[in-house]
């Protein structure tokens, strides 16, 4: 198949860490054919969506990892695949590329689905499953944000449509803080914020499950650093090898027949204690390091569903 990996630079990716030179890899390995791009060079032009990239080989080589043929326009109903594969902010940047992409899927099939990629962020995806996650609010009004810490005292509070772990605080029953960061959150943008109840299991980790088609594959515990909160890889979370609880298998029970649906072939759900948190299907991350501890080949079994659909 003809593959094309819509990405953030793949010149500088972790070759160890990343999930999309994970991805492209094992196309590669499996005789599918990459034409690479950033979201930048994706455009619409009189009825054709179109890319301006290069066809790439990959390489497990450090610094050496990739090989470039000359830049080319390609119109991208002419591709198989089409990964969409950049990281967050989800602005309307990223808003944007999901409506181009949508104009080409299913006749290429997209992965993730743009259109439930666009209506289905992180955040607010689990929503839809109020019993599965901690207390949760989300406003831009200061008063409903301070009733909703005096009722639970300890809280967490961060950007609606932040990532990797960036702007993430806890205030805890002592802490006077609140209109401060209101107001710096409420200078930058317009948008609401986003309140859970803080959970002290993020002490011994927030567990990373990986899900392939709506079917849960494996997962790993991110440890925060001494003295953090936030457990995110980007911000020095620690992964560790952990199995799959009870608790775990349900949740995926849950939402998986949704994620199937709607097209969310590769998902990354976050898991504190009993609960989820995050249900991230933009540019889920932790299939190598689910790789190393349990030898699952997640990037396999993906392509397996990808070359299932197309077929």
């Amino acid at each position: 198949m003809k593959v094309a990996l819509q990405m953030d630079p793949i010149g500088s990716v972790n070759i160890d860490g990343d999930s999309t030179f994970r991805i492209g890899f094992e196309a590669q390995v499996r005789g599918h054919s990459l034409f690479y791009y950033t979201p930048d060079k994706l455009a619409y032009q009189e009825g054709r969506v179109t890319a301006r990239g290069h066809w790439i080989e990959l390489r497990r080589v450090k610094g050496d990892h990739v090989s470039y043929g000359p830049e080319v326009e390609v119109d991208l109903s002419e591709m198989d695949v089409v990964w969409l594969r950049q990281d967050p902010p989800f602005d309307m940047g990223y808003i944007t590329t999901t409506h181009l992409l949508d104009m080409i899927h299913p006749k290429t099939l997209v992965v993730n689905d743009p259109f439930w990629v666009r209506n289905s962020p992180e955040k607010l995806l689990v929503l839809n499953f109020p019993d599965l996650t901690p207390p949760t609010a989300i406003a831009r009004d200061l008063e409903t944000i301070r009733a909703f810490k005096q009722k639970h005292g300890d809280i967490i509070l961060k950007p609606l449509y932040g990532n990797g772990g960036a702007g993430v605080f806890r205030l805890d029953p002592n802490d006077r803080n609140l209109s401060s960061l209101y107001e710096l959150f409420t200078g930058i943008n317009r948008e609401p914020l986003i309140v859970q109840k803080f959970l002290p299991d993020v002490a011994k980790g927030d567990k990373r499950v990986i899900l392939v088609d709506g079917e849960p594959v494996g997962a790993i515990n991110r440890v925060p650093q001494a003295g953090e909160t936030r457990s995110n890889m980007h911000v020095g979370g620690r992964p560790e090898k952990v199995s799959l609880t009870e608790r775990d298998l349900e949740i995926c029970a849950r939402i998986g027949p949704v994620l199937r649906e709607k097209g969310q072939i590769f998902v990354g759900i976050d898991v504190i204690g009993n609960w989820l948190t995050e249900i991230n299907v933009t540019s889920p991350t932790g299939i190598q390091e689910l790789e190393r501890f349990d030898g699952t080949n997640t990037a396999a079994k993906i392509w397996e569903a990808i070359e299932a659909r197309r077929a």
